[in-house]
């Protein structure tokens, strides 16, 4: 069998170890064997360096049964109780994935999980509550992409960047561009035309003003260069039921707020934002192969703690949410959601912040989008 190498780092591997314990057994048998004509004081000595080579060798044995020191910090940091704030009403989108994902971590971890839902200005309210949060691990915020557009229309106490620290990316929600069944348009090409050739005539809804979905449509029509009116709502809810009775021409929704409208055969879905065809409806092209490349847009769930949170403490939450995320077993959970499971680090989510921030306020410029 192959030996073990010796540590690098100037610790003791298992072949220090066996090298110590020869040493100590040579010495052994040889303890009778010392010449008559030694000294005491050299035979002091000789069982002085004996004793010492036992206490190396037992040093070595604890040493390769015992965690670095890093592993046991980070054990012993991180967080017995979870609370999970959702800043939105219960019932959305982001609580039922936090009610999923904490009972999936609760069992997989052992740790107790608690999910609290402090909605209240557009969800500025649970967000700025975590915000002062202690930075343990022990409170923690789902965020979506309003996250990152508040900034641009309200003044706040905390900056999203440089408040918190992410801690992984967990989930996206496709958004579906869709008209009513009944309608002439069977293509996003067949819109483009007519909005083309009569400009400021068709309607587009969403929830909103300055919303995920707002910005993204008034995106799309920069990009097609057409004029469309925005028909603002409190939610997607009331939206698709104006579409559905023919008051507005399409909506820009996320995927399981038309779904089954979509399944009934009462609403047609032209396109999805997400940069790939979804596996629930492969039929229906992507926006960007639809002639507009590049063209991409979700509703993006993260999960972030205060700032100053240890960075152990926020890989042990990443690496807890990324395996509950990728469960084979909750596949179904998502795809009832209308959710696509992510799970990707706590830097790639930071990285997608910065660009979503740069994207949101060119768009916001250029299309003078307005909160109110």
């Amino acid at each position: 069998m192959a030996r073990a190498p010796v540590s690098k780092t100037g610790g003791w591997g298992f072949e220090s170890l066996h090298s110590c314990q020869g040493q100590v057994q040579s010495h052994s048998q040889s303890r009778s064997q010392i010449p008559s004509h030694l000294s005491r004081k050299d035979s002091v000595s000789h069982q002085v360096s004996r004793r010492r080579l036992i206490q190396l060798t037992a040093a070595a044995a604890g040493l390769t049964l015992l965690p670095s020191v890093a592993d046991r910090q980070a054990f012993s940091q991180a967080p017995k109780t979870v609370r999970f704030i959702v800043p939105f009403p219960p019932g959305g989108g982001a609580d039922l994935l936090v009610r999923v994902l904490a009972e999936q971590i609760g069992r997989n971890a052992g740790v107790a999980t608690v999910v609290e839902n402090r909605p209240g200005a557009a969800s500025i309210v649970g967000t700025e509550f975590v915000s002062r949060a202690a930075p343990d691990g022990g409170t923690v915020l789902i965020a979506a992409n309003s996250f990152i557009i508040h900034p641009f229309f309200k003044k706040l106490n905390y900056d999203p960047l440089t408040s918190f620290a992410p801690i992984v990316w967990l989930a996206t929600s496709p958004q579906v561009v869709a008209v009513n069944a009944a309608s002439p348009f069977h293509t996003l090409a067949d819109l483009v035309e007519t909005a083309r050739a009569k400009p400021g005539e068709l309607t587009n809804a969403s929830v909103g003003p300055a919303t995920t979905q707002h910005i993204a449509f008034e995106l799309f029509k920069l990009r097609t260069n057409i004029k469309m009116i925005y028909v603002p709502f409190n939610g997607n809810g009331p939206a698709v039921n104006e579409l559905l009775g023919g008051h507005v021409n399409a909506v820009m929704a996320n995927y399981a707020e038309v779904a089954e409208h979509i399944k009934a055969g009462n609403l047609r879905a032209l396109a999805v934002g997400s940069p790939m065809r979804l596996e629930w409806m492969p039929e229906v092209p992507t926006i960007a192969e639809s002639g507009y490349p590049g063209y991409e847009v979700s509703v993006w769930y993260g999960l972030f703690a205060p700032a100053g949170t240890p960075a152990s403490v926020i890989d042990q939450l990443g690496q807890w949410c990324r395996t509950a995320m990728l469960a084979p077993e909750l596949k179904p959970k998502w795809a009832l959601q209308g959710l696509e499971p992510v799970g990707r680090p706590a830097a790639e989510l930071a990285e997608h912040l910065r660009k979503q921030q740069e994207e949101y306020g060119r768009v916001i410029r250029e299309a003078n989008i307005q909160a109110e």
